[in-house]
């Protein structure tokens, strides 16, 4: 089968496109033919030993797929030949066949096609748990998400809006704010165009949000945690800015508010009965149509430098994936 490697640590351009033994189902796995992969930011960072998992080399990156399984291994029971699913993964995502432990597939449902699951799970699944289980977000809230046009930030607007949140999106272009309007947001800044702070203050009124969801970090952090409103919660994503902020601490004080870490990835495998609610909910605004994933754009499996390329260059509006 083929399969893009990372051979040397370094940027995309040193990726390889290789042909590889096919892989076999060992006991609790099933082996899983790609129809598409999800591209995340992370994929990023993980060839160039920039990730905090760091995978002996060679290895091939991609985080998330969907595909049909093709092999069974010994005592696997939910799942049989056939059956279409999504998995997140880690690795291995960027190859035409995965043997994953079948503990981590789920069922596509039904009328879900393979591109939306291949990027459904890290996105919408990261902003559910920021949102419902350490924001406790309520209705009527306002929320701020930073780099509101990207995969997890238009999951965060689309599931902040199911929970009857009031929606500010910032992102870094007019054509990205429209795109984040069209998926929910009640109210727009251009940070590229707008002083981030006043753009806070202009749609809050003043008061600040009750939480903001940051993937970004770096140079917009400190100017969104001193406009939080009382009691707000700071969720911190990810580093997608390339910085890793540092706040003064007498701003937590002075607001009463929280700084609260995310890392959706130890929740659901310290976590399993939360994860099963998590997929549970999120199929179900899925499927009444709540949700309305973006798939901005599908590479084929060759291409995969360049899709990491468009993602590392802040290119990419939703998700993109890749097509084996």
């Amino acid at each position: 089968m083929r399969a893009i490697q990372c051979v040397e640590w370094g940027g995309p351009e040193l990726l390889q496109l290789n042909d590889v033994a096919s892989p076999v189902a060992k006991p609790g796995e099933v082996v899983v033919r790609t129809r598409a992969a999800g591209v995340n930011f992370p994929d990023v960072l993980i060839i160039q030993k920039k990730y905090q998992m760091q995978p002996p080399l060679p290895f091939i990156p991609g985080a998330e797929i969907s595909g049909d399984v093709i092999a069974v291994g010994e005592n696997v029971t939910h799942l049989a030949v056939g059956d279409p699913v999504l998995a997140l993964c880690s690795i291995g995502g960027f190859a035409e066949e995965i043997a994953i432990e079948a503990a981590r597939c789920v069922k596509i449902p039904p009328g879900i096609g393979y591109d939306v699951a291949a990027g459904f799970m890290l996105a919408y699944a990261t902003s559910w748990h920021a949102l419902v289980d350490r924001a406790a977000l309520q209705a009527g809230e306002t929320v701020l998400v930073l780099g509101a046009a990207g995969g997890v930030g238009l999951a965060a607007v689309e599931i902040a809006k199911a929970m009857g949140a009031r929606v500010i999106a910032a992102a870094s272009s007019d054509e990205k704010c429209e795109i984040c309007r069209a998926h929910g947001a009640d109210e727009t800044i251009n940070y590229s165009a707008e002083d981030l702070r006043e753009g806070i203050k202009r749609t809050t009124g003043g008061a600040g949000p009750n939480v903001i969801y940051d993937p970004v970090g770096g140079k917009y952090a400190e100017p969104a945690f001193r406009s939080i409103g009382w009691r707000g919660r700071y969720l911190v994503i990810g580093f997608a800015d390339g910085g890793i902020p540092a706040l003064p601490w007498n701003l937590a004080l002075l607001k009463g508010a929280s700084l609260v870490g995310v890392f959706w990835g130890e929740f659901a495998r310290r976590e399993p009965k939360g994860q099963i609610r998590c997929m549970t909910e999120l199929f179900g605004w899925l499927l009444a149509g709540q949700l309305k994933p973006l798939v901005s754009g599908h590479y084929q499996l060759a291409d995969a430098p360049q899709a990491l390329v468009d993602m590392a260059a802040r290119k990419v509006t939703g998700k993109i994936v890749i097509t084996p």
